[in-house]
């Protein structure tokens, strides 16, 4: 496990006596999310001072937003810390107090995370009947029996057959299905219900990896994604106050907001060169650090030693030796052909286009008063009629039967009374299109319906995320989809140019965020480590050449 912290030992400058020429390396930091923040934070106190992060959106963050609402924040993006033992983010919570209120419930330790741990979730059919807890207990037991399964294919590297299409989807609902229908026990309209469960378990689970469908999510790689040991923890004054640790030691000049990135031309050429220079009156070319915005340059960004030349929206372009890419996986599919010039390696290409992202979103409604019995912590709407379904995909219209529960928010004494709804996939988007009021009395509508009281108020407030439809992140958090492997998300963090292909300055362009981290994808401890693993690599870099300059024998 990597530790939050990067140790130096050395009170030796790696970076002023590790250089050809005598100037500080210039690097540029594109995104302020975690994995950003947490590169930024490594690179500073290993003493570079050239450092510029570029955010496209108007607050740092990335994919953590935190809203206040009471005496309560309510997250729109992450909302537990995923572990303890060993989780750089558990252990920043920690050290800086973070978790002193939260409360015993909201330590869970269920493999599907709820709000808080205490209490019953209550399973209702779309016929508005409660289906009894018992039932819900032994369908239970045989689900994750075969979740356990889906594990062994990467973990014992045992052979996937062909009928489950690599599929953690496929194989789950016919192993399942099988194991329902051939119980001698259950009449067959208890086992129409056990598999109109299956579903609803196959929706939470698809909005848990943020797939569209289990059916995308790869067998083969499902168990390699690494839990750390520990409880999922919430912290109640907002996962923000994370990143506000992370970011209170960078200088507020380093880090520029509303600026997003058209293209990043690195391994300039004669023509790239040629290219730029002859633009160099229409453009705004100059040294971002010293803070001029009058458009006029005050530096030839071709000099040698800048192989890297940032072209922002508003048209600045800012030279550097190193940019750290943290952009998302979403944004990366959406934009890579415009993002570098030249254009990606094929291999990288093909990592990215392989590699699944979706959509999780949240919904969240305030009520005057809780509908719903004291000791109920979730909603879980089970559709009687998708038992036989083999794909969980719906019209645009229909979008609402891709939500799959609302969560109690607990306690009610501080977040009063609260459910979070989850809705996926392509379905999210749809949602994303609909007004808030439009959104608003669909809920209602479903939760009158599964619960059979037709008295239910619309709700007083309702908030929710767009992660999907958001243009700077394009989606939630990766997954490993059919046909991608752990390898692709090293294919996508290895830096450019490849150090076997080039003699050009090495460590140009580096990539990190959640995507790129193997074994903690979709996780906010591995965004913050793979900041801290480029920012490390460079660190590494300037002082070995250090060291073999030192090393030097005289001629």
């Amino acid at each position: 496990m990597q530790n939050c912290e990067i140790s130096s030992d050395s009170t030796d400058d790696p970076l002023s006596s590790g250089l050809h020429t005598h100037r500080q390396p210039r690097i540029v930091v594109i995104g302020a999310g975690l994995a950003g923040l947490a590169a930024t934070r490594v690179l500073l106190k290993n003493g570079f001072t050239d450092v510029t992060v570029l955010e496209a959106s108007d607050h740092i963050g990335g994919r953590v937003q935190s809203v206040q609402h009471g005496k309560a924040t309510l997250e729109l993006g992450a909302t537990w810390i995923h572990g303890a033992n060993g989780n750089p983010v558990y252990h920043l919570a920690e050290e800086n107090g973070l978790l002193e209120h939260t409360t015993d419930g909201e330590r869970s330790v269920g493999r599907i995370s709820l709000y808080t741990k205490n209490g019953v979730a209550h399973y209702q059919t779309n016929v508005g009947k409660r289906i009894p807890k018992d039932l819900v207990e032994e369908f239970s037991d045989v689900y994750n029996e075969v979740y356990e399964l889906t594990q062994e294919f990467f973990q014992s590297g045992k052979p996937v057959c062909a009928e489950s299409q690599n599929s953690v989807g496929v194989f789950t609902r016919d192993l399942v299905h099988k194991r329902i229908t051939l119980d001698p026990d259950d009449s067959e309209n208890i086992k129409k219900l056990k598999l109109s469960m299956l579903q609803q378990y196959l929706k939470v689970e698809s909005c848990e990896s943020s797939s569209p469908s289990m059916d995308e999510v790869s067998l083969s790689e499902f168990g390699e994604w690494t839990e750390i040991p520990g409880a999922h923890y919430v912290i109640p004054e907002g996962f923000m106050k994370i990143v506000d640790l992370l970011a209170q030691d960078i200088p507020s000049h380093t880090i520029s907001l509303c600026k997003p990135v058209r293209s990043i031309h690195w391994n300039y050429s004669a023509h790239h060169r040629e290219v730029i220079a002859k633009s160099s009156d229409t453009k705004q070319v100059g040294n971002h650090n010293d803070n001029n915005h009058s458009g006029q340059p005050h530096e030839d960004p071709l000099l040698p030693g800048h192989p890297i030349c940032v072209e922002c929206e508003d048209e600045e372009w800012i030279t550097a030796d190193h940019v750290i890419v943290t952009a998302s996986l979403g944004v990366l599919k959406q934009n890579h052909s415009a993002m570098f010039s030249p254009p990606l390696p094929e291999d990288k290409v093909l990592a990215i286009e392989k590699l699944g992202i979706s959509t999780t979103d949240k919904i969240f409604l305030e009520f005057e008063e809780p509908f719903w019995s004291p000791e109920c912590n979730s909603i879980q709407f089970v559709w009687e009629d998708e038992a036989q379904l083999e794909q969980l995909a719906y019209p645009e219209e229909l979008w609402y039967k891709k939500i799959c529960s609302f969560d109690v928010l607990y306690p009610p004494e501080r977040y009063g009374y609260m459910l979070s709804g989850w809705i996926c996939g392509q379905e999210a988007l749809y949602m994303e299109r609909c007004d808030d009021e439009t959104v608003a009395e669909t809920c209602t509508e479903l939760l009158r319906r599964f619960t059979g009281n037709p008295d239910i108020p619309k709700p007083r407030r309702i908030l929710r995320s767009s992660w999907g439809s958001n243009p700077y992140i394009r989606g939630s958090y990766s997954f490993t989809r059919v046909g991608s492997s752990g390898a692709d998300c090293e294919r996508l963090a290895m830096p450019l140019p490849y150090a076997n292909s080039t003699k050009a300055p090495p460590l140009q362009v580096l990539f990190a965020g959640e995507s790129t981290h193997r074994k903690y994808y979709s996780t906010t401890h591995g965004a913050l480590l793979s900041g801290q693993r480029e920012a490390t690599r460079l660190t590494d870099m300037y002082q070995d050449l250090h060291a073999a300059q030192t090393t030097k024998p005289k001629m």
